[in-house]
This record gives structure tokens, C-alpha cells and sequence, in this order.
């Protein structure tokens, strides 16, 4: 897919992301990436994110029709609500990731922008008889809000308060706001007219909203252990692998009390008999590597492939991070290299939940143990 370069890349001090990178098409930063990074973190900052792919299914059985092709539950979404969802393959491994919110009879979804077209095709050929049309809506475009001090922008965005998690209002002139639950605890999403993307710029950093890049994002979104599709996962992942698992309370993307998806059983199967091959991790890198290693590099113990590196990125707290798939039986005081650089899981990253699974359980009821 094609991505035209935002018209945000004009403002001054922006610097674009990599060539051939995701994020190639908007700002990396604005001339000071660590103190973007406080702002988003402690202050009020906004993030260009028109390059993720947006698009819309109306009808009168859209949500019906979408809760039995995806994970997560959404058949009952009440309006102004959202959630988190996954396409799976047969064998349960992820192929799309996107976010939706139900909002005056119609769902929106944004994902990202290679994903986007692939997305809307599968959604399309897998329409049949329902009364639900999904279709491209690239003249709509994503900003995000960041920090604790959101709350001081409402009047600039025109709304009385702010939404709670998973929860959407209409903005003036069209589209609307959303919170989301990452990557940190203030986290609101506007899904606005590309049209308007400069117009909202300026209303909002002349509110007080710092211009921050994806490298403020990303840098928080590692933090939170939130994985992006295509970086932090590979044609392997399976959804316990990433994190995903979890209705919308959980800020999940998969729910456990639903079927009628390509890929259940795997689901299922993995919660209820077994464990997940593989754990999404936190990484610190050594920061006195000569260059950072690349997303797809393997990690190895002892010269052993163990794992897969996922987005690396330097914080303005934490040094350099990453996120990275690791094998389960791998513990957290390993020895790792990525690339050249020497590295190390975060202990506090590591899943704990280590409760017998109820399919467990029956079979060994039934063998007498």
C-alpha cells in the first residue's frame, strides 16, 4: 500500500521516520525526542498517526456479522463504545490486528496502514448475505493525545469531558474521540476528516499540546507491553503469545466465552490444555552497542536462537528497550544477545500466571490423579 507522507511533516522541526520504515510517513520526532517523551508522559503531547489505515462497516447486522468472523465480543457494543479484535488463521495465528468503535450506526476501524487493504478485502469476502458493507475510509486520518494533562484540552476539542476507557464521543465537525487503555493511562485517539489533520493540529498545540513523533509513542507503547503487528510479532504469533488474550475489561482482544472464529480452537486449546510456546518480553539493551539491532533479529543464549526481537527503541527513562518473543522455558536472569548488543528480560515483564488450566484438570480427573 501506498502512504502518502503526512502534511504534518511541514511543521517545523519535524523529522521523518526512516525510509521503508512503518512509519516513514510522519514524524519520528520534532527535534528533541526525550522531552516529547516527558510531555507525553507527564504533561499533554500529540502524535501524528495519519498513516494507520482507516475504515468503516455500516448495515444493520454489522456488529452480529463481525462478532462471528473475530475474537473479541462484540456483537452487543452499545454506541460510542470500542474494542480491540483479532483475524485469526485456522491454526490460530494472527493475521490482523484493529481497533473499532460502534459510533451513530456505523464501526470504524483503524489499523495499520500496510494491513489496511488486506483487512478490508478479507472483511468484504467474507460478507456473504449480511447485511454489512465494509469500505475503505482513507480520507479520515489518526491523531493521538497523551499525558495527564489531556484533560486541560476539552475545550479545545469541544466536548464537556473526556471519555472513559473503550469509550468514544463525537467531535465537532466531524469524527470522533476515544480513549484507549495504552500506552500509558491517558490515551485518547481522534479519528477526524483527513481534511481537518492540520486544522486540529493547530487548534491543539496552540492549546498547549506538545508536538511529539512515533518515537514518543513507541517508546511508551513498548514500556506497556503493547505489541504492533508485523514489528513485535511474526507468521508464528499466536494471540497468548502477544498479550491479546482478554475481553474488553481486560484490555484484551480475545475473548474466551465467545466461538464462531476462524482459529478457536487453538485458542481454546492453548488455554485450556497448555501454554503458550512463546512470551512477549520486556528487553533492556546494552546502550553501548555501536548501532541498535534491527525488529526480526534473533536473540540467542549461548549462541542458541531463543527468541525474536521486536521493536527497539531508546526511552528517556529506561535507555534502550525492546520488545521481544522468547521462548516460555527461557528464565529472566538469561544471558541474551541481540545482534551486538548484550541483553536482558526484564523480570517484571515476565508472565506469572502459572494456575493449572480447567482442560488440564479433566483429563487428569479422568486418569485418576
Amino acid at each position: 500500500m501506498l502512504v502518502v507522507p503526512s502534511p504534518l511533516l511541514g511543521t517545523p522541526g519535524a523529522v521523518a521516520g526512516v525510509p521503508g520504515s512503518p512509519d516513514a510517513a510522519v514524524a519520528w520526532h520534532y527535534g528533541d525526542p526525550f522531552a516529547e517523551q516527558r510531555a507525553a508522559a507527564r504533561r499533554v503531547a500529540i502524535v501524528d498517526r495519519s498513516h494507520r489505515a482507516v475504515g468503516t462497516i455500516t448495515g444493520a447486522e454489522r456488529l452480529t456479522w463481525l462478532h462471528t468472523i473475530t475474537s473479541q465480543h462484540v456483537a452487543g457494543l452499545a454506541d460510542g463504545e470500542s474494542a480491540e479484535n483479532l483475524d485469526l488463521d485456522l491454526n490460530g495465528r494472527v493475521q490482523h490486528h484493529f481497533v473499532l468503535t460502534e459510533l451513530a450506526e456505523t464501526v470504524w476501524i483503524d489499523t495499520e496502514a500496510e494491513r489496511g487493504p488486506d483487512l478490508i478485502g478479507f472483511l468484504t469476502k467474507m460478507v456473504f448475505w449480511a447485511d454489512a458493507k465494509p469500505r475503505d475510509a482513507a480520507d479520515h486520518a489518526v491523531l493521538t493525545l497523551l499525558g495527564p494533562e489531556v484533560e486541560t484540552l476539552t475545550g479545545a476539542l469541544g466536548i464537556a469531558e473526556l471519555p472513559a476507557v473503550y469509550r468514544a464521543v463525537p467531535l465537532p465537525g466531524g469524527g470522533f474521540l476515544r480513549r484507549m487503555p495504552w500506552p500509558g493511562e491517558h490515551s485518547y485517539d481522534l479519528v477526524i476528516p483527513r481534511a481537518k489533520l492540520t486544522e486540529w493540529w493547530s487548534a491543539l498545540t496552540a492549546a498547549g499540546a506538545t508536538p511529539a513523533g512515533m518515537w514518543a509513542f513507541e517508546a511508551l507503547r513498548v514500556e506497556s507491553l503493547r505489541p504492533r503487528l508485523g514489528l513485535d510479532t511474526d507468521d508464528r504469533t499466536i494471540p497468548h503469545e502477544a498479550r491479546w488474550i482478554g475481553d474488553r475489561g481486560d484490555a484484551g482482544a480475545v475473548h474466551l466465552d465467545k466461538g464462531c472464529y476462524r482459529g478457536q480452537e487453538t485458542v481454546a486449546r492453548v488455554h485450556n490444555l497448555g501454554k503458550p510456546p512463546r512470551n512477549l518480553v520486556l528487553l533492556h539493551l546494552d546502550g553501548s552497542a555501536d548501532e541498535r539491532p534491527e525488529p526480526g533479529t534473533d536473540i540467542t543464549a549461548d549462541g542458541r536462537a531463543v527468541g525474536r526481537l521486536g521493536t527497539v527503541v531508546d526511552h528517556f527513562e529506561l535507555g534502550p528497550i525492546a520488545l521481544a518473543l522468547v521462548k516460555r522455558a527461557v528464565p529472566a536472569g538469561t544471558a541474551l544477545v541481540a545482534g551486538t548488543s548484550a541483553a536482558a528480560i526484564d523480570p517484571d515483564s515476565v508472565p506469572t500466571d502459572d494456575r493449572p488450566q480447567a482442560g488440564r484438570l479433566a483429563v487428569d480427573r479422568l486418569r485418576g490423579r
